[in-house]
């Protein structure tokens, strides 16, 4: 390991970041708080300006993907497609595998100038998690229960909402609902030979509804679905805490424009297109772990230095009287001042290890007898 990658994997670095995230997290929240003032007043600039302080925060998590990993995703796509990224909203379908997959869907938000705009279709309970649960309440994330009698009508409310949303955006859906595991990809083939489809080998089950409803909300405002299907190079197992620990990834994202007209209305007939859309992209899959790579043609977007510059702003406004807060707990000598420094430092440790562990696939939603009854009713 070279000097730089040893210092990367420190946990000074890593609380370093963990601080800065949090502190500067809950300055925009508060600010977000403050902001709500302006919604009875002018809706669309309370929008604008949450975008902005929304990208302030999840920018953070790309600069750790993209500048301090170093991580290269290189894209797969038809050429008379590529322009039109970034020009429009879409629905992004993005395969549910990786703990950082989400990552490398912001990452395309970013490469593409719609991060702050950019929606998800998330668990009902990041809600109440601070700073990103509280972020994306303020920019009108669509919250689900994933028990769709509930979700019925919040989520298609939801949806309608954004139809005059004034920046463009990706909204990113997991169709999955869950990380795939082998456990749950069992279950979710059991589902799959009951109600007589096709068995999916690197997939779980899509469902359906969620999907539909997106569509049938947002027609005439999103112009394209853009069905991504996400792999890495050399069997490449990555992880939050790798790229925490500055480790480098290669990543392989095959991403298809199709066109909204082209996905049917009807809620049955749309459903039908969703389980052949995972088809088609378990197909992709295999013929990336056959041959290496997908179909079209490989682009790299450029980095935007964004990422880099926020986070450098708030590392240079916290960080002085943060080591400076830190410098005199030490010089004081106290052994009660001490005592509270190092119950502080195993709180933040705490903190890094919690944050890091709410990714982890194996503690992702549970996937068993009540999933399975509801994709039945899919």
């Amino acid at each position: 390991m070279d000097l730089i990658g040893l210092l990367k994997s420190q946990f000074l670095c890593h609380l370093v970041f963990c601080y800065v995230f949090i502190a500067s997290g809950l300055i925009i929240n508060t600010i977000q708080l403050l902001t709500l003032l302006l919604w009875p007043v002018n809706k669309q600039l309370f929008r604008k300006i949450n975008c902005r302080l929304s990208y302030c925060v999840s920018s953070q998590l790309v600069m750790l993907l993209e500048w301090w990993s170093g991580t290269e995703c290189v894209i797969h796509t038809d050429p008379q497609a590529y322009p039109k990224y970034g020009k429009e909203n879409a629905i992004v379908v993005l395969n549910h595998k990786f703990e950082i997959d989400f990552l490398c869907g912001w990452s395309l938000a970013e490469r593409f100038g719609v991060l702050g705009g950019s929606k998800v279709l998330a668990k009902k309970e990041l809600a109440y998690v601070p700073i990103i649960g509280w972020m994306w309440y303020f920019t009108e994330m669509v919250f689900c229960t994933r028990k769709w009698e509930q979700d019925r009508k919040t989520v298609s409310q939801s949806l309608l909402h954004l139809r005059d949303y004034p920046e463009k955006y990706f909204f990113l859906i997991h169709c999955e609902g869950t990380r795939f595991t082998e456990k749950k990809h069992q279950i979710s083939m059991q589902v799959a030979q009951a109600k007589g489809l096709p068995s999916l080998k690197y997939h779980l089950l899509p469902r359906t509804k969620g999907f539909a409803i997106t569509v049938r909300s947002l027609r005439n405002v999103v112009s394209a679905v853009y069905d991504c299907t996400l792999n890495f190079r050399n069997n490449e197992n990555p992880t939050l805490l790798g790229v925490l620990n500055g480790k480098k990834y290669h990543a392989d994202l095959y991403v298809r424009r199709i066109p909204l007209e082209e996905v049917p209305e009807d809620e049955d007939e749309c459903s039908a297109w969703l389980h052949k859309l995972y088809q088609e992209k378990d197909a992709f899959q295999e013929e990336y772990y056959r041959t290496g790579t997908f179909p079209e043609t490989a682009m790299v977007p450029p980095r935007r230095p964004w990422t880099l510059v926020n986070w450098l702003f708030w590392a240079s406004l916290l960080l002085y009287p943060f080591f400076r807060f830190l410098i005199n707990m030490i010089s004081s000598g106290s052994s009660l001042t001490l005592a509270s420094f190092v119950l502080v430092f195993f709180v933040a440790s705490m903190g890094v290890r919690w944050m890091i562990g709410v990714t982890e696939i194996d503690k992702g939603s549970a996937y068993g007898n009540i999933d399975s009854e509801q994709k039945r009713s899919d």
